[in-house]
C-alpha cells in the first residue's frame, strides 16, 4: 500500500504537473524538457525526479488527467433528454471547457498534431467507444424525427472544432475581435443559433 504524500509532497506533486501543463501546452512534448518544468515548478531537477522519473512520466500524468475531463461533457448528454437541449447543452459544456481549460485544450491540441503517439490508444478505445455510444443516440433521435439526419460522427467532430478553436487559436480569436468583447459569451449565441438551425428536423 502506498504511503499517503505530505502536504510538501502533494505540493510539489501540483506544482510539477501545473509547470509541465504550462510549458508542454507552449512548447508540445519535443519542445519541453525537465529543466524548463523544474524551474517552472521552483524545483531543482533532481528534486523533480523524485515525483516523476521522466519527462514522459509528467506528460502521461496530464494526459491521464486531461481524458476524464475531455470525456466528461458527452458523456453527461443524456439519452432521455429533448434532443435539441441535450446537444446545445454538450456546446456549452465543450466552449466553457475552452474558456476554462485552454492549455489542457492546446496540450491535446498539440499531441494530435504529433499523430497522438501517447494517446492513439486512448482515442481508438474509450474515447471511440464513447463517441459510438452517442452515435446510437443521435440516430435514434433522428429517426424518430426530432433532430434533422446527419451523420452523427461528424456533427460530434463539428461540435469540437467549433468549440476547441476557441481555446487553441485564443489569440487569433482575441486579436480578430479586438478589446471590449467576450468571445465565449458571443460565441455560445452564435453556436446556438447555428446548431438550432442545422439540427430543426423541419430543414
Amino acid at each position: 500500500m502506498l504511503k499517503p504524500r505530505t502536504r510538501i509532497q502533494e505540493r510539489n506533486f501540483k506544482a510539477i504537473l501545473e509547470a509541465g501543463l504550462d510549458i508542454f501546452s507552449q512548447q508540445g512534448f519535443r519542445g519541453a524538457t525537465l529543466d524548463q518544468i523544474a524551474e517552472a515548478a521552483g524545483l531543482s531537477k533532481p528534486n523533480l525526479l523524485y515525483y516523476f522519473p521522466s519527462k514522459d512520466a509528467v506528460y502521461f500524468a496530464l494526459l491521464d488527467g486531461l481524458l476524464e475531463t475531455w470525456l466528461d461533457p458527452l458523456r453527461h448528454m443524456n439519452p432521455k433528454g429533448d434532443p435539441i437541449a441535450e446537444i446545445l447543452g454538450y456546446v456549452r459544456r465543450k466552449l466553457e471547457l475552452s474558456r476554462d481549460f485552454p492549455r489542457e485544450s492546446r496540450l491535446f491540441a498539440n499531441e494530435i498534431l504529433q499523430g497522438a503517439p501517447r494517446m492513439l490508444a486512448t482515442i481508438e478505445g474509450p474515447l471511440k467507444a464513447l463517441v459510438d455510444e452517442k452515435a446510437v443516440v443521435l440516430q435514434r433521435w433522428m429517426a424518430e424525427g426530432r433532430i434533422a439526419p446527419l451523420p452523427p460522427a461528424h456533427l460530434i467532430f463539428s461540435i469540437w472544432a467549433l468549440t476547441q478553436h476557441y481555446a487553441d487559436f485564443e489569440v487569433q480569436v482575441r486579436g480578430v475581435l479586438g478589446p471590449g468583447h467576450d468571445p465565449y459569451a458571443e460565441a455560445m449565441d452564435f453556436l446556438t443559433q447555428l446548431f438550432r438551425s442545422l439540427l430543426n428536423p423541419a430543414n
